[in-house]
């Protein structure tokens, strides 16, 4: 069994910005699979609902990936007759590259290519900031640096899901990547992403240090974490 008592910092294949696309599509396409079926696009809009979203509002979702979240958010609005302005950050060009062709038919969804923890010039404010199994990949001093970058965008609020460091949930991955892909990145990546995440007295300790207090921190399954952090 693998030591989970502290994080680990080694470094995903998927860290690596220059990734060319033919390596980064195949995992953001499954990402967004594993997002759909296990409910994580559901339960971050379920959040967005008790905010509340109104008409107007800008979301950006840093660390966006390949847009599926956006995606998901700009569906459920439609249908909901609410007029937003989405925003991806990433700092991978294929991955953006990726997001833009996968968000085509989307008019109110917009990508930046940025480093969210040293281009803030770059990035803009908006209402919300939302991000979805990203944080993990930072060790403790960026991800309060992730943090208060965020804190600082953000008008209304933030929202945050990421993974729970737990034996279960390592060994499901294994499991899964290791029968259902031969991806290298994915078997690689999958069970070191959960070796690099949280158990709740991490987060409790690094939002300390962020000086963040007014927030909640909920486990939702599949063995995550859900951090909202309001502004109002």
């Amino acid at each position: 069994m693998p030591d989970l008592r502290t994080r680990v910092f080694d470094a995903e294949i998927m860290d690596d910005p220059d990734l060319p696309h033919s390596e980064i599509a195949p995992v953001l396409a499954g990402l967004a699979k594993v997002n759909s079926w296990f409910g994580g696009h559901k339960s971050l809009i379920n959040v967005l609902k008790n905010f509340p979203i109104q008409t107007g509002y800008s979301i950006s979702d840093w660390g966006c990936g390949g847009g599926d979240t956006l995606i998901a958010i700009a569906k459920w609005a439609a249908k909901n007759k609410l007029d937003l302005k989405l925003t991806g950050i990433d700092m991978a060009p294929a991955a953006i590259s990726f997001a833009r062709k996968a968000s085509a038919g989307f008019t109110n969804i917009d990508y930046v290519q940025a480093n969210v923890i040293t281009d803030k010039g770059d990035i803009k404010t908006h209402d919300i900031i939302i991000s979805s199994l990203f944080t993990h990949h930072f060790d403790d001093e960026q991800w309060v640096q992730l943090i208060k970058n965020m804190h600082a965008s953000a008008r209304k609020g933030i929202i945050i899901t990421d993974l729970h460091r737990h034996w279960v949930l390592y060994y499901a991955i294994k499991l899964i990547t290791g029968i259902f892909t031969s991806n290298k990145m994915a078997r690689h990546d999958g069970p070191l992403s959960v070796k690099r995440a949280f158990k709740k007295q991490d987060l409790v300790a690094l939002l300390k240090k962020a000086a963040i207090d007014n927030y909640n921190l909920t486990w939702r399954w599949p063995f995550r974490w859900q951090l909202v952090i309001r502004k109002l």
